[in-house]
């Protein structure tokens, strides 16, 4: 029998929205609710709320009152929802989650404030002055209106601006705005509501990969500029039949070292239908991995569940064939997922203070302009070793599960001194190995050639791009600008960047050195003038 049938035949829980639901302090009891197990470990656990049901069904109301301590509207407090017409405002929906907190001693996370999607045809088509307009003013109101209110405790300020390849999403925001909108964007949120936690959310950003790379060189370039960017929020919107995605729990802690906390905004965990016990087990092992990756990193504070009965799922309806991907079924009976989220915060992770053993010095061979092969002795560790990182100094020049690695974007005829630290699955580390150097050879062009443009410009600014096409294969690759006097860049993406006077060089970032014979990738930046119209071209090389 479920907690849910357990306690409407006891009255044990109340069945409506507006009386609180009181729950016991820490340390909480093995059998206790999600939210007292999260509470325990100074964590929240989360879920988001549609308003029909919410309304209308007293087994949904119960759960979400006892065994969640934060919510987020599901939809009622986007842009379509607040504001469907210039300057039209409604809050009949979005006070409705509102208050259901209050009642309920929750937290409420705001969702979203800027998004491409869900955001009516009239801001589509405004010019981009009068955008930045709109978008000032929908963020004064929406986050204003909850500015007083202790139980609105966050915001996801923009939501998904980049496509999975790591380039900028081609949104009407970008494209009328370019990038600068989301540094405007939380500098509004910041004024409507100086004391609410500011995030950026996406997808697909979860484990270590092109896209959460481009969204951590996005956090670092803003908190280096001082934009008020609070927190990273990772949707987590997972299919067991496309596996576990890597390195979740490094990614959060990267995040986490930029200063900035982490969330799991929007976890659910999708199937090819019909389900069995096979596919049960799948996914409630990848529920117990991503809740536990979250609990081993301080500055994740929580994670929200996108729904908790598949009766209301969204998934179907987006992914045919596809579904039941949380943790209450239809009939808001409890899944293998259910125990699977309550054991983990209830148990937290494993405890495990060994750290692996130091593994052998790295010998390279294979060695290019831009590449090496590093080879050392295993590590051993008393539960297991996870993975290895090759380091010089301090800088992380890739990463294996095996003990050999193939690095790539390494400079031409360069010396390099590198060392290897072993990992286990508690997030314990070895010792450093002993250092090896190696020197990559000289390296040739690879018939790669860039072509610039201006993207968008406005007075005192403009975005610009390169997009760099080569002949021949290469693992690296280097673009020089050199513009007048009057030019300054003062962003860059998908690149890295060193500036010497007018002279401004974009070298690969991390994950796209590689170029395949007749493949391309491209770069992007802003960059500040005193003048107006479009800029001088610059002499590239």
């Amino acid at each position: 029998m479920s907690r849910l049938r357990r306690a409407l035949l006891t009255g044990a829980l109340a069945v409506l929205p507006a009386a609180a639901v009181l729950l016991p302090a820490v340390p909480a009891h093995a059998s206790d609710t999600l939210r007292a197990h999260a509470e325990a470990r100074g964590k929240f656990i989360g879920t988001a709320l549609a308003t029909s049901p919410l309304a209308g069904e007293s087994a949904y109301r119960t759960i979400a009152a006892s065994e969640f301590n934060q919510i987020t509207a599901e939809n009622a407090m986007k842009w379509d929802a607040t504001e469907p017409s210039q300057n039209q405002f409604t809050f009949t929906a979005a006070d409705q989650i509102v208050a259901f907190a209050e009642a309920n001693d929750q937290q409420v996370h705001g969702h979203t404030l800027v998004w491409h999607s869900q955001t009516p045809n009239w801001v589509q088509n405004l010019s981009a002055a009068d955008l930045r307009s709109a978008m000032q003013n929908h963020i004064a109101r929406v986050a204003g209106r909850y500015a007083s209110n202790p139980v609105v405790k966050s915001w996801d300020v923009v939501n998904e601006v980049f496509d999975d390849n790591g380039a900028m999403r081609n949104s009407f925001w970008y494209q009328k705005l370019g990038d600068g909108y989301i540094a405007d964007a939380f500098r509004y949120a910041r004024a409507a509501d100086p004391d609410a936690e500011l995030c950026i959310n996406d997808y697909n950003v979860e484990g270590v990969n092109a896209k959460s790379t481009a969204m951590y060189n996005l956090v670092r370039t803003l908190k280096a500029q001082g934009v008020p960017i609070d927190c990273v929020g990772l949707q987590s919107h997972l299919a067991i039949q496309y596996g576990f995605p890597g390195q979740v729990q490094e990614n959060i802690q990267r995040f986490a070292d930029l200063g900035v906390n982490v969330r799991i905004t929007e976890i659910d965990i999708r199937m090819q239908m019909p389900r069995d016990a096979t596919k049960d087990a799948t996914q409630a092992a990848y529920y117990t991995n991503m809740v536990k990756a979250c609990l081993a990193v301080a500055r994740c504070t929580g994670i929200t569940i996108w729904g908790f009965t598949d009766k209301y799922s969204w998934v179907p309806d987006t992914f045919p064939g596809q579904g039941a991907a949380l943790i209450y079924d239809e009939s808001y009976d409890e899944k293998p997922a259910y125990t699977a989220v309550h054991d983990a915060l209830a148990g937290g992770p494993p405890v495990d203070p060994t750290p692996p053993s130091t593994p052998g010095r790295p010998a390279a061979s294979a060695i290019t302009a831009t590449g090496a092969t590093l080879t050392w002795t295993a590590s051993t560790d008393n539960v297991g070793v996870t993975g290895y990182d090759v380091y010089r100094g301090t800088t992380k020049l890739g990463s294996s599960t095996a003990n050999s690695v193939t690095l790539t974007g390494l400079t031409p005829e360069t010396a390099y001194t590198v060392h290897v630290v072993a990992r286990d699955a508690a997030g314990n580390t070895s010792t450093a190995s002993e250092t090896a150097t190696f020197t990559t050879t000289a390296g040739s062009g690879g018939g790669c050639t860039p072509a610039y443009r201006v993207v968008n410009s406005w007075p005192g600014g403009f975005q610009g791009e390169v997009k760099i096409t080569c002949s021949d294969p290469v693992t690296s690759w280097r673009v020089t600008l050199t513009y007048p006097e009057s030019v300054r860049i003062t962003q860059n993406w998908s690149s890295a960047l060193s500036s010497s006077g007018t002279a401004h060089t974009f070298s690969n970032a991390a994950w796209n050195g590689s170029i395949p014979a007749g493949g391309s990738t491209t770069f992007g930046f802003i960059g500040s003038w005193n003048g107006t119209g479009t800029p001088p071209a610059p002499v590239i090389s």
